[in-house]
């Protein structure tokens, strides 16, 4: 059987992960909070896949007023890429200060 990289990954993230468990895993608020943010993201990436292809439909169309349509539909995403860079900044913030809070990064 080939070697799988995803697998691979998947495996180091699973023995990272089980290294510190004791700590993390007993926070379930903040995995709770880490998957709402994920449910988040992928609902705004979602929305994006659909406008993406309603601006392929609209320029394909030739038709003035689906390219006129596109300007909006284009300043939709634009403005969700920029939630998803939110989004994540704000998972990676909660993440590292759930992760420094919970005796991972003690000092001494």
């Amino acid at each position: 059987m080939a070697n799988n990289p995803r697998n691979n990954a998947n495996k180091k993230l699973k023995h990272h992960r089980n290294q510190g468990s004791d700590d993390f895993d007993g926070n379930p608020e903040a995995w709770a909070t880490l998957d709402k943010n994920f449910k988040q993201v992928q609902s705004v990436l979602d929305r994006n896949r659909m406008l993406i292809q309603q601006v392929n439909d609209n320029h394909q169309s030739k038709n003035p007023d689906n390219m006129v349509k596109n300007v909006a539909l284009i300043q939709e995403l634009n403005g969700n890429i920029s939630k998803v860079v939110s989004l994540y900044s704000d998972m990676s913030s909660n993440f590292s200060t759930s992760f420094h809070n919970n005796g991972h990064h003690k000092e001494g």
